[in-house]
């Protein structure tokens, strides 16, 4: 699969049926192709046409299907197997330590083990673990506030994660960043961002400093890729325009994930956006947009791998719009009484956990017992973030004020040479930690 510039990029005059560009035709037409997945476009109306029929009375523009991609690929391939036995395994893992991780945030958040806002990521794994499960450990990833599963999914041990939920001194951010909050240097997660948009700006430094590193000191390991993940809701935010704008006038190693689930808290995307269709904005800005079923890790897995490659091999940032849906409320303090039940009732149909299953199933990648292995492995992972989590201990009281300021330790040295933030005196009347 491939996203051509001269063919992803360049728009179309409205009536024209074929791409201005006169270089060599892909394998496969992506202005032939279209995007019918997105969920309610049908009630979206103007001048008596729907959203969609609008869209399709000009020629296509740069959604590539990835239907179509696979289709291409099949003629040539020697097996029709999109993935291997082990990565299917390994996808499967994956996307199930997500769903029970986030099911057990759950329980633990209704039993006051934790506090604060938390923000569930059911529903919307295949666009983590057919992301993220491609990278390799130097590639970065810069988070939202929906960032529990990203974590994971990075390598962040599941203790880290919960012992962070819990608010104690062995989460991967010492307690002091909470479920909107994940960060690990280790394994390059850049953060978690609990205001959108927030995060885009970072990511688009972490994929300059890798193009720096490349260009100007010429490091020859510097190859880094960096994911940048964010919702529908933000692609109305001037961050995200900002950014994709210097990414692509710069060529910066960086793919940007659209978990588009259709809901910006209570707001329809389609009521809030006047083109529902974010990947359109990708060309505008200079780079390839893509549509993609985020439903389903196979289709979402083709589509980030060339993704991938295209920003390691230095062609630059594309933009992927994953139209994926989250099966809980907002946040665990949402009692998501907006959204139409037979809404969520179809795309619960469409569990991409269930679809992983199918396919592996059908094609005899595994077994049932294999699977059933699987889930009972993660189970005991779980028990343990759990068990552990509640056993750490709390962070310190003179940690109150550390990394608020460029001083590591808080808050500077007094009087007295000793540090600000353990004097008992200073922290007085705060919060007990």
């Amino acid at each position: 699969m491939s996203f051509s510039a001269a063919k992803c990029v360049q728009p179309l005059p409205l009536n024209s049926t074929t791409p201005r560009s006169t270089e060599k035709p892909l394998s496969f037409d992506p202005f032939r192709t279209s995007s019918s997945f997105l969920g309610s476009t049908h009630k979206l109306r103007f001048n008596g046409l729907s959203k969609t029929a609008q869209h399709n009375s000009h020629s296509r523009s740069a959604v590539v299907a990835v239907s179509d991609v696979v289709q291409e690929k099949k003629t040539k391939a020697i097996s029709n197997l999109l993935i291997t036995r082990e990565e299917g395994l390994e996808l499967y893992e994956d996307m199930v330590l997500g769903r029970a991780f986030e099911d057990m945030c759950a329980q633990m958040y209704y039993r006051g083990k934790m506090f604060g806002f938390v923000h569930l990521y059911n529903g919307q794994e295949a666009v983590s673990t057919g992301f993220i499960k491609l990278l390799k450990k130097e590639d970065s990833v810069v988070s939202t506030y929906r960032d529990h599963v990203h974590a994971l999914s990075k390598g962040v041990p599941a203790r880290a994660v919960m012992s962070e939920l819990f608010g104690k001194a062995t989460g991967c951010c010492r307690g002091q960043g909470g479920s909107m909050h994940m960060f690990s240097k280790e394994h390059n997660l850049l953060g978690g961002f609990a205001f959108i948009g927030e995060g885009i700006p970072v990511a688009t430094g972490a994929a300059f400093s890798t193009k720096y590193r490349r260009e100007v000191y010429k490091d020859p390991n510097a190859d880094q890729v960096t994911l940048a993940f964010f919702g529908d809701g933000t692609c109305n935010n001037g961050q995200f325009f900002e950014c994709l704008n210097m990414a692509a006038l710069w060529k910066l190693p960086i793919v940007f994930v659209v978990e588009n689930n259709l809901w910006a808290i209570g707001m329809s995307h389609l009521r809030a956006t006047s083109d529902p269709e974010i990947w359109k904005k990708g060309p505008a800005f200079g780079m390839p947009g893509v549509h993609v079923d985020g439903m389903d890790v196979l289709k979402v897995r083709e589509v980030a791998k060339e993704a991938i490659e295209r920003a390691r091999r230095g062609e630059g940032p594309t933009l992927v719009e994953c139209e994926t849906y989250r099966f809980r409320g907002h946040s665990l303090a949402d009692p998501d009484e907006l959204r139409d039940p037979a809404e969520k009732k179809r795309y619960a149909e469409r569990d991409p956990i269930s679809a992983l299953k199918k396919y592996i199933f059908e094609n005899k990648l595994a077994s049932e017992e294999e699977l059933k292995a699987i889930d009972k492995k993660i189970d005991e992972i779980i028990d343990d973030a759990v068990e552990f989590a509640d056993e750490s201990p709390l962070p310190l009281r003179s940690q109150l004020l550390e990394n608020v300021f460029a001083d590591p330790k808080g808050f500077g040295i007094g009087p007295d040479g000793r540090y600000r933030c353990e004097d008992p005196k200073f922290t007085e009347g705060t919060a007990h930690v």
